[in-house]
């Protein structure tokens, strides 16, 4: 609760700006959990000194710019990169190796699921930009679905919960089960419409 406090201090007293820069800072791998960023950007919003809608704008926007930014620079750089001081304490050798044969395994559907795993989003989406599997324009739709997925949670539950910070730790505790919830359900209801549209075509 105090690291969720210290952040409403923060973007309390620089807004959007504040909350903009931490989101890209979270994508380069500052040690910021993303969700509690996005969650105090949602608080200040319900304590009246931003506009919650406007906040949502702003944490999708701060979300996809640091995530393009470290896809560039696997694309740009390669493992070259890897040399970067910024890089190298987050995304050691057996680290990156290990994200490669996921990438290859799964392709875009490890960038989908890596906006959910806080530990794993920055080597996957760096190791996206080095694989040459996957265009710009792809990652950035692919990772902003997911954003869309797990962005408005974080903010509205801070937003709506901004006077009662026990009862909102309790749901930010089970945030990411949720999400994966959700993920999980909107997955099953995409393959049940596209089975019944396959089925529905298909001659009998």
């Amino acid at each position: 609760m105090d690291f969720l406090q210290t952040l409403v201090s923060l973007f309390t007293d620089y807004g959007y700006f504040a909350v903009f820069s931490v989101l890209i800072l979270c994508g380069f791998g500052l040690p910021v959990p993303e969700d509690i960023s996005l969650t105090a950007g949602g608080v200040i919003s319900g304590l009246g000194h931003t506009n919650v809608h406007v906040m949502f704008l702003v944490g999708m926007a701060g979300v996809l710019l640091g995530d393009g930014f470290v896809f560039l620079l696997g694309r740009v750089y390669g493992e070259r990169a890897l040399k970067l001081p910024v890089l190298r304490t987050v995304l050691h050798p057996e680290r990156f190796e290990k994200v490669q044969e996921k990438f290859k395994k799964y392709g875009k559907w490890v960038v989908f699921f890596g906006r959910f795993m806080p530990g794993l989003r920055m080597p996957i989406f760096f190791t996206a930009g080095t694989s040459g599997q996957i265009s710009f324009f792809r990652f950035v739709l692919t990772d902003g679905f997911a954003a869309l997925i797990s962005v408005p949670i974080w903010v509205y539950l801070g937003y709506y919960f901004a006077h009662n910070f026990d009862e909102l730790m309790s749901y930010v505790r089970r945030g990411q089960t949720i999400i994966l919830v959700l993920v999980a359900l909107a997955l099953l209801g995409f393959g049940i419409f596209f089975y019944w549209k396959q089925k529905k075509e298909s001659p009998s």
